[in-house]
Protein backbone atom coordinates (compact mmCIF):
# COMPACT_ATOMS: atom_id res chain seq x y z
CA UNK A 1 0.00 0.00 0.00
CA UNK A 2 1.21 3.42 -0.86
CA UNK A 3 0.71 6.38 1.37
CA UNK A 4 -0.61 9.67 0.06
CA UNK A 5 2.04 12.28 -0.38
CA UNK A 6 1.89 15.57 1.43
CA UNK A 7 1.20 17.45 -1.79
CA UNK A 8 -2.26 15.84 -2.33
CA UNK A 9 -3.24 16.64 1.21
CA UNK A 10 -2.31 20.35 0.80
CA UNK A 11 -4.64 20.83 -2.20
CA UNK A 12 -7.64 18.99 -0.78
CA UNK A 13 -9.80 22.09 -0.03
CA UNK A 14 -8.50 24.31 -2.83
CA UNK A 15 -11.49 23.80 -5.13
CA UNK A 16 -13.96 24.61 -2.36
CA UNK A 17 -12.01 27.72 -1.38
CA UNK A 18 -11.86 28.93 -4.99
CA UNK A 19 -15.59 28.38 -5.40
CA UNK A 20 -16.29 30.29 -2.19
CA UNK A 21 -14.29 33.23 -3.53
CA UNK A 22 -15.76 33.25 -7.06
CA UNK A 23 -19.44 32.56 -6.25
CA UNK A 24 -20.27 36.04 -4.83
CA UNK A 25 -18.74 37.66 -7.91
CA UNK A 26 -20.82 35.47 -10.22
CA UNK A 27 -23.98 36.32 -8.30
CA UNK A 28 -23.17 40.06 -8.50
CA UNK A 29 -22.52 39.87 -12.26
CA UNK A 30 -25.77 37.96 -12.80
CA UNK A 31 -27.74 40.51 -10.77
CA UNK A 32 -26.12 43.32 -12.76
CA UNK A 33 -27.10 41.71 -16.06
CA UNK A 34 -30.69 41.26 -14.85
CA UNK A 35 -30.73 44.93 -13.88
CA UNK A 36 -29.48 45.97 -17.32
CA UNK A 37 -32.27 43.91 -18.90
CA UNK A 38 -34.79 45.66 -16.62
CA UNK A 39 -33.43 49.06 -17.70
CA UNK A 40 -33.72 48.08 -21.36
CA UNK A 41 -37.28 46.87 -20.91
CA UNK A 42 -38.22 50.07 -19.06
CA UNK A 43 -36.74 52.18 -21.87
CA UNK A 44 -38.81 50.31 -24.45
CA UNK A 45 -41.96 50.81 -22.36
CA UNK A 46 -41.28 54.56 -21.99
CA UNK A 47 -40.78 54.92 -25.76
CA UNK A 48 -44.04 53.02 -26.37
CA UNK A 49 -45.87 55.18 -23.83
CA UNK A 50 -44.73 58.43 -25.45
CA UNK A 51 -45.56 57.20 -28.93
CA UNK A 52 -48.99 55.83 -27.93
CA UNK A 53 -49.90 59.05 -26.14
CA UNK A 54 -48.83 61.25 -29.06
CA UNK A 55 -50.74 59.08 -31.55
CA UNK A 56 -53.93 59.11 -29.46
CA UNK A 57 -53.82 62.87 -28.86
CA UNK A 58 -53.03 63.63 -32.51
CA UNK A 59 -56.02 61.67 -33.80
CA UNK A 60 -58.39 63.59 -31.53
CA UNK A 61 -58.63 61.73 -28.23
CA UNK A 62 -59.08 63.84 -25.12
CA UNK A 63 -55.68 64.89 -23.73
CA UNK A 64 -56.40 63.40 -20.30
CA UNK A 65 -57.47 60.10 -21.86
CA UNK A 66 -54.36 60.03 -24.06
CA UNK A 67 -52.09 60.67 -21.06
CA UNK A 68 -53.90 57.99 -19.05
CA UNK A 69 -53.31 55.54 -21.91
CA UNK A 70 -49.61 56.38 -21.92
CA UNK A 71 -49.35 55.99 -18.15
CA UNK A 72 -50.81 52.49 -18.44
CA UNK A 73 -48.10 51.55 -20.95
CA UNK A 74 -45.21 53.19 -19.07
CA UNK A 75 -43.43 51.54 -16.12
CA UNK A 76 -45.02 52.15 -12.70
CA UNK A 77 -44.27 55.59 -11.29
CA UNK A 78 -43.51 57.15 -14.68
CA UNK A 79 -44.71 60.56 -15.79
CA UNK A 80 -46.24 61.40 -19.15
CA UNK A 81 -46.50 65.07 -20.18
CA UNK A 82 -48.43 66.15 -23.29
CA UNK A 83 -48.35 69.57 -24.93
CA UNK A 84 -49.53 70.96 -28.24
CA UNK A 85 -47.41 73.43 -30.13
CA UNK A 86 -47.52 74.74 -33.70
CA UNK A 87 -49.69 71.96 -35.11
CA UNK A 88 -47.72 69.24 -33.34
CA UNK A 89 -48.38 67.04 -30.36
CA UNK A 90 -45.27 66.62 -28.21
CA UNK A 91 -45.18 63.97 -25.49
CA UNK A 92 -42.39 63.45 -22.99
CA UNK A 93 -42.42 60.28 -20.89
CA UNK A 94 -39.91 59.48 -18.17
CA UNK A 95 -39.42 57.02 -15.37
CA UNK A 96 -36.79 55.57 -13.11
CA UNK A 97 -35.40 52.10 -12.59
CA UNK A 98 -33.94 51.14 -9.21
CA UNK A 99 -31.43 48.35 -8.71
CA UNK A 100 -32.72 44.80 -8.36
CA UNK A 101 -33.82 43.90 -4.85
CA UNK A 102 -31.92 46.78 -3.28
CA UNK A 103 -28.56 45.21 -4.14
CA UNK A 104 -27.25 48.37 -5.79
CA UNK A 105 -28.63 50.97 -3.37
CA UNK A 106 -25.29 52.75 -3.38
CA UNK A 107 -25.71 53.53 -7.08
CA UNK A 108 -28.19 56.15 -8.30
CA UNK A 109 -31.35 54.95 -10.04
CA UNK A 110 -31.31 54.96 -13.82
CA UNK A 111 -33.60 57.49 -15.47
CA UNK A 112 -35.24 56.47 -18.74
CA UNK A 113 -36.98 59.01 -20.97
CA UNK A 114 -38.43 59.41 -24.43
CA UNK A 115 -40.02 62.13 -26.53
CA UNK A 116 -42.53 61.53 -29.30
CA UNK A 117 -43.92 63.95 -31.89
CA UNK A 118 -47.03 63.68 -34.04
CA UNK A 119 -48.82 66.06 -36.39
CA UNK A 120 -51.99 67.29 -34.75
CA UNK A 121 -54.79 66.08 -37.02
CA UNK A 122 -57.26 68.38 -35.24
CA UNK A 123 -55.49 71.50 -36.60
CA UNK A 124 -56.20 70.51 -40.19
CA UNK A 125 -58.45 72.52 -42.58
Amino acid sequence: MSRPTGRGRDQRGAATAELALVLPALVAVTAGLVWLLAVGAAQVRVVDAARETARAAARGDDDAAAVARGERVAPPGSTVVLRRSGGEVVVEASGRVDGPGGLFDVLPAVRVQATAYALDEQDGP
